[in-house]
């Protein structure tokens, strides 16, 4: 089996551990939340695009990097304070999050951006010309 199939099977399984911690939802313990995310290679310009959906999300407390060939957004949706009410009902799922998209070869996180805007986190990896560094790198995310 070849190494890209090998780590596309390890994320799949990773997402669906993942998943599965999500289960005592139903039982009434929630664990936080699991924002969705697609990614999608563009040829031009030739990058990868990470979009995470954050609604609800304050965008000071969204944090973006790259470690490696692994992209990391963490962060917390906060419960708006009751202020005296009793919820009938609580299905918005809040609390820390985090997100990790394995990256592929050749993603220059030095020249990475990001972008909040209306509850959609946009993130633009350029394909490297040059081979990218391996180190720890931190996205700074524009707002409007």
């Amino acid at each position: 089996m070849p190494r890209r199939d090998i780590d596309r099977l390890h994320d799949e399984i990773e997402e669906l551990f993942a998943e599965l911690w999500q289960v005592p939802r139903f039982l009434g313990q929630r664990r936080g939340f699991r924002p969705n995310v697609d990614s999608y290679l563009t040829e031009d310009p030739p990058e990868l695009t990470v979009v995470v959906e954050l609604a609800g999300v304050e965008p000071a407390s969204v944090h973006v990097v790259v470690d490696g060939q692994l992209l990391v957004v963490s962060g917390e949706r906060t419960r708006p304070k009751a202020d005296g009410r009793v919820y009938q009902q609580m299905e918005i799922e809040h609390g820390p999050f985090l997100r990790q998209v394995r990256l592929p070869e050749g993603v220059d996180s030095d020249r990475a951006r990001a972008e909040f805007e209306r509850g959609i986190l946009r993130i633009s990896l350029p394909i490297a010309r040059r081979r990218a560094s391996r180190g720890r790198v931190a996205i700074e995310v524009q707002r409007p």
